[in-house]
């Protein structure tokens, strides 16, 4: 253990648990570790050996991870993951190698080490994008290291293993992409065809959902299953709605009517003031913000969609989404399809129109139950 510490491993070859073990962390810790990563990510009671054997065998992955159009916000949330925390996913999980905002490298030093990595680890590096890319006036409306960012992020694409588009920004375009668009703002997805894109959107991704992708491509040494929008299915495979703690007052037709209202008081559904969570792929309410605590819905604040593709062009946030189609709990983005999610489908209004009208024709036809008493009106609220 003496001789590890003394001399730490080479960057490229060492693997997480020679890198963990150089920093005197007791395995029990380590073990403790590979278990809440295992629990993260959905791999049942036993997952926690495959977690530990693949961070015992496969070295470390070299980021490079990128910032072009963008607010910095996907690297504060990055930064407050608990599970895992940050710390051991920079020193320990992957090799981040270049971060031009946590670094403590600049010029000439830090841009060195891109080449670096492009020459000794071809093929093999992560390439983290934070924000998009503008394409307006040669793209000289975001430098990086005195070059138009497309430039960069050209030459950084070409050697890479896969590329994960941290935000809205970098994987939908967000709000510089929003119409009219000046700055011709464009999503990765959109520019790079060569290598893989994972898309994490959210506005910004949450912080154990960034941690969680880079600690899936290191322990099964592969990309995660990803829906028709590049976004992983384990993370992005749910509306927020449901699996909303509010989602029993939404099936019930009990409303936040104004804020701060007695429905508002009473935890009701923000449905009716613009909540986008019915039309939201993201894992807020499981997952939740800062540490578990909370998410906007909790706070009493409705979603406003920020992981969706041109959220900014779909508002105002404010006001009721004027149709919505019920798809059931168990809906993807892939099995509803664009057309249906864009569309949306029949107003709750008039579904709940629709089902009083036909308790009323059922009643005056005689179908009733033959003990007399009237039929359950139970399906009057059903989603």
């Amino acid at each position: 253990m003496a001789d590890a510490i003394d001399r730490p491993p080479s960057r490229i070859v060492a693997t997480t648990a020679d890198v963990i073990a150089a920093r005197g962390i007791p395995r029990r810790d380590f073990l403790g570790f590979c278990s809440v990563m295992a629990m993260m990510l959905g791999l049942g009671p036993t997952g926690w050996a495959t977690v530990a054997r693949a961070l015992e065998t496969k070295p470390r992955i070299p980021v490079l991870w990128l910032h072009g159009h963008e607010c910095t916000c996907c690297s504060e949330s990055f930064i407050r993951s608990s599970h895992p925390q940050v710390s051991d996913v920079v020193l320990s999980m992957i090799s981040l190698d270049y971060d031009d905002t946590i670094m403590a490298a600049s010029g000439t030093q830090a841009e060195s080490i891109v080449d670096e990595i492009m020459r000794d680890c071809k093929g093999s590096y992560i390439l983290a994008v934070e924000g998009n890319v503008p394409l307006a006036n040669n793209g000289w409306n975001c430098i990086v290291g005195g070059r138009p960012f497309h430039k960069v992020l050209n030459e950084t694409a070409r050697n890479a293993r896969a590329i994960i588009s941290w935000g809205t920004c970098a994987s939908f375009g967000c709000v510089q992409a929003a119409k009219p668009n000046p700055s011709q703002s464009t999503p990765i997805y959109k520019l790079v065809k060569h290598v893989p894109v994972i898309n994490v959107p959210g506005c910004p991704p949450i912080a154990e959902v960034m941690t969680g992708i880079l600690t899936y491509i290191l322990a099964f040494d592969r990309l995660p299953e990803l829906d028709t929008k590049l976004r992983p299915r384990m993370f992005y495979g749910q509306r927020i709605h449901d699996k909303c703690y509010r989602r029993a007052h939404f099936d019930a037709g009990q409303f936040v009517e104004s804020w701060d209202d007695e429905g508002a008081r009473l935890g009701y559904c923000l449905y009716k003031m613009g909540c986008r969570g019915p039309t939201t792929y993201n894992a807020c309410s499981t997952i939740g913000w800062n540490d578990g605590l909370s998410f906007p819905i909790k706070s009493g604040h409705g979603c406003i969609g920020c992981s969706e593709d041109g959220f900014w062009d779909r508002g105002p946030f404010y006001e009721r989404l004027p149709h919505l189609h019920q798809f059931g709990i168990e809906s993807t983005a892939d099995k509803i399809g664009l057309g249906a999610v864009v569309g949306l489908g029949a107003a709750v209004a008039v579904h709940a129109a629709i089902s009083a009208i036909k308790s009323v024709a059922e009643r005056s036809s005689g179908k009733e139950e033959d003990t007399g008493h009237p039929r359950s009106n139970e399906t009057d609220n059903r989603s």
